[in-house]
C-alpha cells in the first residue's frame, strides 16, 4: 500500500531530523538522562518507520488483502506516536507522568510485530 510507504518514509525523515536536533540543538539544554530518553524515542521511531516501509512492500507483494499487515502498519504508527512522542515530550518538559503513556506505544509495537509474523505465515 502506497500509504504505508509514504508514512514510513515521512517518519524516517522525522526521526533523522529529530536525531539531529537532539544531537545539536538539545545537547547543551538537556542533561544526559533526558538526552538519552530523546535518543531512545528517535531510535524506536526509526526502527518502526522502517517496519512501516516493509509493511508497505509486503502489502504490495500479497495479492489478497491482508488485514494482519494493514493492522501491523497502523499499530506501528500508533506506537511511534505514543512511545516516541511521549519520550520527546517527557525529555522537553520533564513531566514524569508522561512515562505512563510510553508503555501503550510499546504494546502497539509488540502487537504490530506479532501481526507481521501472522501475516507472513498466512500470506507469504
Amino acid at each position: 500500500m502506497k500509504a504505508f510507504i509514504i508514512v514510513g518514509a515521512i517518519n524516517a525523515f522525522i526521526a533523522v531530523a529529530l536525531g539531529a536536533f537532539g544531537a545539536h540543538g538539545l545537547k547543551d539544554k538537556l542533561d544526559a538522562h533526558y538526552l538519552d530518553i530523546w535518543k531512545t524515542g528517535v531510535t524506536y521511531q526509526m526502527f518502526h518507520a522502517i517496519g512501516i516501509l516493509i509493511i508497505g512492500l509486503l502489502i504490495g507483494k500479497v495479492a489478497a488483502a491482508s488485514p494482519q499487515f494493514t493492522w501491523s502498519g497502523w499499530l506501528m504508527l500508533a506506537g511511534i506516536i505514543f512511545f516516541s512522542g511521549s519520550l520527546y515530550v517527557l525529555s522537553l518538559t520533564k513531566i514524569g507522568i508522561l512515562g505512563a503513556i510510553t508503555p501503550i506505544g510499546g504494546v502497539c509495537f509488540l502487537a504490530a510485530w506479532v501481526l507481521m509474523v501472522v501475516g507472513a505465515v498466512k500470506h507469504l
